[in-house]
């Protein structure tokens, strides 16, 4: 069974779009998408420094961007559903999750992502805040250090790898007094996301989302809320019988302030039976927590369009996909 992943912010780096470009039909890819999020992805995926990419305006566009380019180089004009047994997509990467899943056109992806970037990054310019991940130690001690510090487990990421996210104070407090058999490490992040501090910003975006027709899911797709697939979360007989679109929606906004359960989205992933995994660009971040919580699972960081072959040959030998499941009759 085959799973594609879509990683979130904190990806991205310098020049990332620049392989890309060599493939035909990228430059249009990138500057269509260009246009949708009125930023210039084009300069941003290939000179813009790192310092330029880490703003929330720019990072979240330009890595969902990255994301949808690696895919349908991937799938090589194949419709996702006809390859990509459940996909999943760590905080941001939901976005582009939700159109591997069909629920979003990739227009749509980047478009909506520009919206929450900047109602995310107008929450994070009222007040001085930021996340740090802890790695190692135990996972309770771990919870009650980020507590005592007065700051949120924005990320529970498996692996033992937390992230924590609030003050700029309690961050200070989280590194000097760190968990036992942990490191504290800062994170080029902008704000406190998934966390009460971006309050505003999943008002602002959920009013866009609502403005929004998805689609149904035709891929299997699972919630950063608890890693539950909205296979489970469908009433029989509603839609593709995978979920409905707008219910897709109305979580992917309330994730902007709430924790991102990455741990429950692999337990997920093993009850599931997946035995490879896909790794959209910028990759590398989630195959790595995956050789930590997925054992057994082959995986395929695709970084650049030399990892393709390696990733196509992976995707033949792991599908179990037959396409868009038929619709149930509702008589």
């Amino acid at each position: 069974m085959l799973a594609v992943l879509c990683p979130g912010q904190g990806s991205q780096s310098p020049g990332l779009l620049t392989p890309w470009l060599e493939l035909p039909g990228v430059e249009e890819q990138v500057q269509a998408f260009s246009w949708v999020s009125s930023s210039d992805l084009l300069a941003h995926g290939t000179t813009s420094d790192a310092e330029t990419i880490r703003d929330t305006a720019v990072a979240q566009p330009l890595i969902v961007s990255a994301s949808l380019i690696a895919l349908r180089a991937l799938l090589d004009g194949r419709d996702a559903a006809e390859l990509v047994d459940v996909t999943a997509g760590h905080s941001v990467g939901e976005l582009t999750a939700a159109a591997v899943a069909g629920v979003l056109t990739d227009t749509d992806a980047v478009r909506l992502v520009t919206a929450r970037a900047s109602s995310m990054a107008h929450a994070a310019a009222q007040e001085s805040t930021g996340m740090s991940a802890v790695v190692g130690g135990e996972p309770d001690e771990v919870l009650s250090a980020i507590a005592a510090a007065g700051l949120h487990p924005a990320n529970v990421n498996g692996g033992g790898q937390v992230v924590a996210a609030g003050s700029l104070e309690g961050l200070a407090h989280l590194a000097a007094n760190p968990p036992a058999r942990a490191r504290v490490i800062p994170l080029q992040v902008a704000g406190a996301f998934h966390t009460p501090y971006m309050a505003s910003a999943r008002e602002e975006f959920g009013a866009v989302l609502d403005a929004h027709r998805p689609a149904d899911p035709t891929v299997t797709l699972l919630s950063n809320a608890d890693g539950a697939a909205y296979t489970d979360l469908a009433a029989p007989g509603q839609g593709s019988g995978l979920g409905a679109g707008r219910d897709v929606l109305r979580r992917i906004a309330a994730q902007i302030v709430a924790p991102v359960r990455w741990d429950e989205c692999c337990r997920t992933l093993l009850d599931l039976g997946v035995t490879g995994l896909v790794e959209l660009a910028p990759a590398g971040v989630l195959t790595g927590l995956a050789r930590r919580t997925l054992p057994g699972v082959e995986t395929v960081a695709v970084k650049t369009p030399a990892d393709l072959d390696a990733a196509r040959d992976l995707v033949a030998r792991h599908t179990t996909a037959s396409g868009t499941p038929e619709q149930e009759d509702p008589a």
